[in-house]
Formats: C-alpha cells, structure tokens, sequence
C-alpha cells in the first residue's frame, strides 16, 4: 500500500489524540480516518492504537512506528525541499496563532500583502491569549509576547512590545492620578490574569527597577477585555502600546507615570522543533519581521 497518506493521518491522530479532531481538520469523516488507520494496521500487522470509550492511547509497536513515521515524513519534506528549491513557492494551508488584540490590530492588516505576494498560501488564524498547544491543534507558527520557556519550541524574536500606564479621563476624573509607582496601591488597577507576573508590575524608572503589587475588582484572561474596561473607566492598566495607539492620540485614554516604564516584553514567532521548517512558516516569520521592522511601535530591537 501506499504509505504516506496513512503515516501523515497517523501521525496526525497521534498529535491530536483523536479520530474526529483530524477528521475535522481534513475536511473528511470520523469513519473515513478510522478506516485509513485500520488499513494502516492491517499492512503492518499490529494494532497501533488501544480504543475505549475515553481514550485513545498508543501500543507499543504503535509509539515505535510514531517515532520512524515522524522521521520517514520529515525525509521526505526535505526531499521535496532539497530538489530545485529556488523553483519552489510556499503553499498549503498555514495555521497561525496570535493574540487576540495583537492579531486584530497587526497581524491581520499585514495578510492582505503576504497573500497576494504568495498566491498558493491561505492562512487559518486562531486568535486567542492563551498558549495554544501548538503541536495538539496543528499550529504551524504562533506568535507570543514574553519569554518563551518551552524547550520543545523553535523561537526567532521579531519585535519589542512597549507597554504604557492608561486609563481613561472619566476615571481620572474620579480619582487623583498617580505620580509614582507606589500610588497605584490605593487605585483599581485592571489585572491581566495571563500576565506571567500576576498582579506584581514592574517598571524602570530613573533609580532603577520598581516592583509594586496592585489589586481591583476587575480582572481579565484577554487584551481586548482590560482595553474595553480601561476605555470603560474601571481603572488603571498596564497595556502594550499598540493596543491605544489612536485613543493615546485622540486623548480617549491618558498615559500616567511617563517617568516609570512598564518593562518592555520580547515579541517572537514560535514552532514545533522539527528539522524541516515548510517553506510557508519561513515566508511569513519573515514577511511578519520585516512588517514589524517598519513599525516603531514594535521595532525597537530586532535580532
């Protein structure tokens, strides 16, 4: 039989740990991967998956065939990559996860040019604030603020997010502005929940580095949510500068402790460490690079 399509489905069934996932995913039927899978089996004479009910966990013929498929495909990608190359145009689906402001505002006004440049190219994005595991949902290349600590992931910087003290005139209108960092204790401060550093923020001023822990009775798991309640007048947030870049304009948000920078938080493109990287993950890390290049916003060290 031929190998490849079913190893590429296994592999998939593998990563997913689910039938239904993939099937979803290739636009097929739950019946139809089950099939691929059970011929699978067949040819090789084993039984690569225990099915019950609940779960779906490999044998151990099932794990030893994983690791030679995940090896066979990436030969084989490399095969196809290494033969007239420069000929090759990037194509194919492309998962690309964002957050969910940032995606908005940056990464979907910069796919109308990436597209056009790579007409084979079409672009499957998932925002969300969360850390999508990328190897479960089939993420191609994710892009994520702040230290990427995971050793299974490939990570190339692309930006700086600057971040800036906000909140709106009505709340100032209500409550003295801060002057120092301190301050913030006595004000509602709007806590991002996903912010690795919790309700402890951090700022650099002239003397050095400033820790100050806050507290509010408004806490949100996403961007857009501490952007709408600062532009609702709930309080005091510390949010990446692109996120107001107009409203900081227009005067619809005040910036407060301009002596005291929130520590700025690195910007990368992520994938799954593999050997092969398609030629469509290269294209858009850097066509999203040099985008980003050109912002001040997000440029201010490049690597």
């Amino acid at each position: 039989m031929d190998l490849l399509g079913p190893m590429r489905t296994f592999v998939r069934v593998v990563e997913a740990g689910s039938f239904t996932a993939v099937a979803a995913e290739l636009n097929t039927t739950q019946p139809t991967i089950s099939r691929q899978i059970g011929a699978l089996e067949d040819h090789l004479r084993t039984r690569l998956f225990t099915r019950t009910t609940r779960a779906l966990t490999l044998t151990d013929d099932g794990r030893v065939f994983y690791e030679h498929a995940l090896r066979a495909l990436e030969a084989v990608s490399e095969a196809e990559g290494a033969v007239g190359r420069r000929r090759l145009k990037p194509s194919g689906v492309l998962r690309l996860a964002a957050p969910v402001v940032f995606g908005r505002l940056h990464v979907v006004p910069r796919l109308p040019t990436f597209l056009k440049r790579y007409p084979d190219v079409s672009i499957d994005l998932v925002m969300s604030d969360g850390f999508a595991d990328l190897v479960e949902q089939g993420i191609d290349v994710a892009i994520r603020v702040g230290d990427i600590t995971d050793p299974g992931l490939i990570a190339r910087r692309i930006g700086t997010v600057q971040r800036v003290t906000v909140a709106s005139p009505a709340y100032l209108k209500a409550h003295r502005a801060p002057k120092v960092p301190a301050d913030l204790a006595e004000h509602q401060c709007i806590v991002y929940t996903r912010l690795a550093t919790g309700n402890r923020w951090l700022f650099e001023g002239a003397d050095g580095s400033v820790a100050v822990e806050v507290s509010g009775r408004y806490r949100a798991d996403n961007s857009e949510a501490v952007r709408d309640g600062v532009l609702g007048g709930l309080g005091i947030a510390v949010i990446p500068t692109f996120a107001f870049a107009r409203e900081i304009e227009s005067g619809a948000v005040k910036v407060l402790l301009q002596d005291f920078a929130p520590r700025p938080l690195p910007m990368h493109a992520v994938y799954a460490s593999r050997r092969f990287v398609p030629l469509k993950v290269r294209a858009i890390i850097d066509h999203l690079a040099h985008e980003f290049s050109l912002d001040a916003r997000l440029s201010s060290y490049m690597a």
